[in-house]
C-alpha cells in the first residue's frame, strides 16, 4: 500500500489511511506485504516523495513480489497540476502488470470507460483543489501582512521576532528555529539588542555620509570582530541586504518572490508587492534609508552590453582571473547574476572579453548534484531520527540540525578530488562559527555519486577547522570513521531513564 500525508501537522493521517486500506484488503482477501509512506510531503509533484519514487522504481526495475497497489483515493496518489502526470505514473504500474486500486473511491479502477472518465475528473479536481487552496492561503497572507504581522522568515540583524496573542499582548521573543504554537498567535518585528541597532545605524551612516562601499563596511565590522546575528562574518551581500530592506524603517513587504504550487521561482515587479507601511518600530530614520536607495539605484543603472563587457575586462586585467565571487565583491559592477541573465552564462561573457578560465567546469554539474544529495541525506536523517522517537528539525538560516533541542549537528559533503599521482583527497571545512556539537562529514566516492564513508567529528576533539583527508588518516582521525550512520542514529535515540542507568 502507498500512503501520503501533506504536512507534519496531520499526525495520524497515514495511520488512518492504512486502517482503511487494511479493511479493504481484508474484505477482498488481499495480503499486504509492503508499505510505502511519504510523510509530510506535498502531492503537487514527485519531488521529495521518495517513497513513491521508490515504488515506481521497484515496479520498473525491482521485480516486485506484489501485483496490486492499494491507495486510499486519487488525491493521495497526488494532486499533480498536470492530470496526465498522475495518469502516467499509474500507467507505468499497469504496464508492468500491477493494478492500482483506490479503496475509498466510488468507482472500480478496472479500465472501463466510466472509471476512466471519473478518474480523469477526480485528478483534475485534485489539482484544482490545490490551486484554489493556494489562492486562499495567499489572500490570507496578504491580509495578515496589511495588518502588520510578519509571515515567516528570519528577523534579520538588529531585529527580533515577538510572539503576540490574538489580543495583541506580547508572549515572548521567538529564538532562531522556534515557531508559534497556536494558530491564533501572530508574529511582529521589534528592535533587537541595543548594540545591534547601533551597528545597523552605523552601516547606514557609513554608506550614505562617508561614501563607504558595502565591501569596506564588511571589512571594518570583521576587523572589529563583530559577527552577524547568525554568528557569521560579514560580507558585501549581508551588508547590501541590510541597506535594501524596508523592515528597518518599519515597513512590512511581502510577495517580492513567488514560488506557488512548486512552480518556477518568479521575481515579482514592485506593483505586485503587498505592503503595509509603518507597522513596526523603525530603527533607521527614513532619510538614511531612502538616500541609500538612491545611491544604489544610480549605481545599478542599466548598462549596455558593451559597458558590462568593458567593466568585466578591466576587472580581469586588475585581478588576473575571474569568478562569480570576484564579480560580486566589486562595488561598481553589475552582479554575476546580471552577467548570466544578459549573456546566458558567465563562460559566454568570459569568452567575449577573450578570457579562458584554466578550470575544468565539469565541477559545476558535480556540485549541483552534491547539493541535491545534501538536501536528500538531511531529509532522510531527520525522518530516521523521528522514527527513533527523537525530535529533529533543520534551521534554514544556519543549516544546522537541532536534535531533541539539545544537540546541534552540521552535515557537510566532502567532494572527492584526485591528485596527479592518482591519490584521492577530500577537503573538510568545519563551520566553527555556528558551533555545532558534531559535524557529520560525508566522504564521496571517486565519481562523487554516492557516499564512501562517514566521519563523526565532535567539536571538543577537532581543533583545525580545515582538514585535507587522505584515503587513510591514522588513528587520530579514523577513530571517527564509520561505514554507515547507525552509530550516529544511536546517539540520538531516546531511551528510558532506567535503561540509561543500567
Amino acid at each position: 500500500m502507498y500512503v501520503r500525508m501533506s504536512t507534519d501537522h496531520q499526525k495520524y493521517s497515514t495511520e488512518n489511511q492504512a486502517d482503511s486500506i487494511r479493511e479493504y484488503a481484508g474484505r477482498y482477501n488481499i495480503e499486504i506485504i509492503k508499505t510505502y509512506t511519504d510523510s509530510g510531503k506535498s502531492g503537487l509533484s514527485l519531488d521529495g516523495r521518495d517513497a513513491l519514487k521508490q515504488l515506481i522504481d521497484d515496479v520498473q526495475h525491482g521485480k516486485p513480489e506484489f501485483n496490486t497497489i492499494l491507495v486510499l483515493d486519487v488525491t493521495r496518489w497526488g494532486r499533480f497540476q498536470d492530470a496526465d502526470e498522475s495518469a502516467y505514473y499509474e500507467y507505468m504500474c499497469r504496464r508492468a502488470g500491477i493494478d492500482v486500486q483506490y479503496v475509498a473511491e466510488q468507482f472500480e479502477n478496472d479500465g472501463s470507460p466510466v472509471s476512466t472518465i471519473v478518474k480523469g475528473v477526480k485528478r483534475a479536481m485534485a489539482g484544482e483543489y490545490s490551486r484554489e487552496l493556494s489562492t486562499k492561503v495567499f489572500a490570507g497572507q496578504c491580509r495578515l501582512i496589511e495588518m502588520g504581522f510578519k509571515q515567516g522568515g528570519h528577523a534579520g540583524y538588529g531585529l527580533r521576532r515577538m510572539l503576540i496573542d490574538e489580543h495583541g499582548n506580547p508572549k515572548g521573543e521567538l529564538l532562531v528555529g522556534q515557531h508559534k504554537s497556536f494558530q491564533t498567535d501572530r508574529v511582529i518585528l521589534v528592535p533587537g539588542p541595543a548594540e545591534e541597532i547601533e551597528t545597523v545605524r552605523w552601516i547606514y551612516k557609513a554608506f550614505t555620509e562617508n561614501n563607504m562601499r558595502e565591501s569596506k563596511i564588511a571589512e571594518e565590522l570583521n576587523r572589529q570582530n563583530i559577527l552577524t546575528d547568525l554568528g557569521r562574518t560579514w560580507s558585501r551581500g549581508t551588508i547590501h541586504q541590510i541597506l535594501t530592506n524596508e523592515k528597518y524603517i518599519g515597513n512590512n513587504v511581502f510577495n517580492k518572490i513567488s514560488y506557488k504550487l512548486k512552480k518556477k521561482r518568479v521575481l515579482n515587479t514592485p506593483d505586485m508587492w503587498v505592503r503595509a507601511d509603518n507597522v513596526f518600530e523603525a530603527i533607521i530614520e527614513p532619510k538614511y534609508f531612502y538616500t541609500a536607495q538612491g545611491i544604489i539605484r544610480e549605481r545599478n543603472r542599466k548598462f549596455t552590453d558593451q559597458e558590462m563587457l568593458d567593466k568585466l575586462k578591466k576587472l580581469h586585467q586588475r585581478q588576473g582571473w575571474l569568478s562569480g565571487i570576484v564579480i560580486d565583491e566589486e562595488d561598481d559592477m553589475p552582479s554575476s547574476s546580471m552577467y548570466r541573465h544578459r549573456f546566458g552564462n558567465l563562460i559566454r561573457a568570459y569568452e567575449m572579453i577573450g578570457y579562458t578560465p584554466d578550470i575544468d567546469y565539469s565541477y559545476i554539474e558535480i556540485n549541483k548534484n552534491l547539493r541535491k544529495f545534501h538536501s536528500k541525506i538531511v531529509e532522510d536523517t531527520i525522518n530516521k531520527i523521528r522514527t527513533l522517537g527523537a525530535t529533529a528539525h533543520l534551521d534554514e538560516k544556519s543549516d544546522l540540525l537541532f536534535i531533541n533541542n539539545e544537540l546541534k549537528v552540521s552535515v557537510i559533503i566532502c567532494r572527492c578530488l584526485q591528485t596527479e599521482a592518482g591519490s584521492l583527497r577530500w577537503k573538510v571545512h568545519l563551520d566553527t562559527g555556528l558551533e555545532p556539537d558534531i559535524t557529520v562529514a560525508i566522504r564521496m566516492d571517486i565519481n562523487n555519486e554516492k557516499p564512501l564513508d562517514y566521519y563523526l567529528l565532535p567539536a571538543l576533539d577537532i581543533e583545525n577547522p580545515k582538514m585535507r583527508l587522505a584515503e587513510n588518516n591514522g588513528l587520530a582521525l579514523d577513530t571517527y570513521r564509520f561505514d554507515e550512520l547507525e552509530v550516529f542514529f544511536q546517539l540520538t535515540e531516546r531511551v528510558e531513564i532506567w535503561e540509561a542507568a543500567c
